[in-house]
C-alpha cells in the first residue's frame, strides 16, 4: 500500500494513529515470517516491521487490505500476488516518497528536528489526495449540483474534525467562486447557501452570494446578501462598493 520510507521511525509513530478497525483486522492476519516477492521493502524486513509497515500505509490512506492485495473474505490476504494493478502503484509511490527523503536530506535546513514524510502527510486518511474542493469539483461536474451538495454532507459527517479535508469556510467558497466564473450562479448560490448554514457569521459568503446575485441579474436579492455581508463585517468593501453600484445603500 503506498508510500511510508524510511520504515520504522515515520511506520511506528503513524502506526500509534491507526484506526480501530484497521487495528482489529491487523489482529487476525497471519503475518509471513518471510515476506515474498518483495520489489522496495528490504527482503529481509521482519514480520513486526511489515505488519507495523502494512497497518501505517492503511492509517495514511484510510483504506484496508484489499486496497491493494488479493483479499477474499474469510481468508487471509495474499500478500505476495501482483494481482491487483494498485499494488504497483503503491510501490511507485514508496520510490517516490523515498526520493523526497533523499532530496530532502540534501537539503541543509536550520531546523535539527527534521520533516519526516510518509503516506499521511498528502493522503490524510484517503485513498486519493486531493482537497475538498477538488473533490466536490469532480461530482458536480459528473453529477450535477444536487449530488454536490449530498456528496458535501456526507463528506462532512465522516470525515469532520479530522484533517482529511479542510471544512472551513473557504472550501465551498472557492467552489462557488469557480462556478460564479463559469457563469453557473444558481448552483453557485446553492453552494453559498449551504456554506451561510455552516458558518451564518461569514461576511465573504454573503458578499460572495450577493455577486453571483448580480450577475444572475437578481439586485433585489443581491443588495439583501451585499446588506448582510456589510452587516456582519462593516470593513467588506466589495459588499459596499456592490450597493453604491446597484443605487443602494446599508439598511
Amino acid at each position: 500500500m503506498p508510500c511510508l520510507v524510511p520504515l520504522r521511525r515515520v511506520a511506528l509513530a503513524v502506526a500509534l494513529l491507526v484506526a480501530i478497525p484497521t487495528a482489529v483486522r491487523a489482529q487476525q492476519i497471519q503475518w509471513p515470517d518471510k515476506a515474498k516477492n518483495l520489489r522496495v521493502l528490504p527482503k529481509n524486513i521482519s514480520k513486526d516491521d511489515l505488519r507495523t509497515t502494512m497497518v501505517g500505509y492503511a492509517r495514511g490512506l484510510g483504506v484496508r487490505c484489499n486496497f491493494c492485495h488479493v483479499d477474499e473474505e474469510g481468508q487471509q490476504p495474499d500478500f505476495a500476488s501482483d494481482a491487483k494493478p494498485m499494488k504497483g502503484v503503491a510501490r511507485g509511490m514508496i520510490k517516490m516518497v523515498g526520493g523526497v527523503q533523499e532530496d530532502l536530506h540534501k537539503i541543509k535546513f536550520e531546523e535539527s528536528d527534521r520533516v519526516k514524510i510518509g503516506c499521511i502527510t498528502c493522503h490524510h486518511g484517503k485513498p486519493r489526495p486531493v482537497t475538498l474542493v477538488d473533490e466536490l469539483q469532480r461530482v458536480y461536474v459528473t453529477d450535477g449540483i444536487d449530488s454536490t451538495l449530498t456528496h458535501y454532507m456526507s463528506l462532512r459527517t465522516r470525515f469532520y474534525g479530522r484533517d482529511a479535508y479542510d471544512f472551513g469556510e473557504g472550501s465551498l467558497l472557492d467552489l462557488a467562486g469557480k462556478l460564479t466564473d463559469m457563469g453557473r450562479y444558481d448552483d453557485a448560490i446553492r453552494l453559498l447557501k449551504l456554506n451561510a448554514d455552516q458558518y451564518p457569521t461569514s461576511s465573504r459568503t454573503y458578499d460572495a452570494m450577493g455577486e453571483a446575485y448580480r450577475k444572475a441579474g437578481k439586485n433585489n436579492e443581491a443588495i439583501e446578501a451585499s446588506r448582510r455581508a456589510l452587516e456582519l463585517d462593516p470593513r467588506n468593501h466589495n459588499a459596499e462598493e456592490r450597493l453604491k453600484d446597484l443605487g443602494a445603500g446599508p439598511k
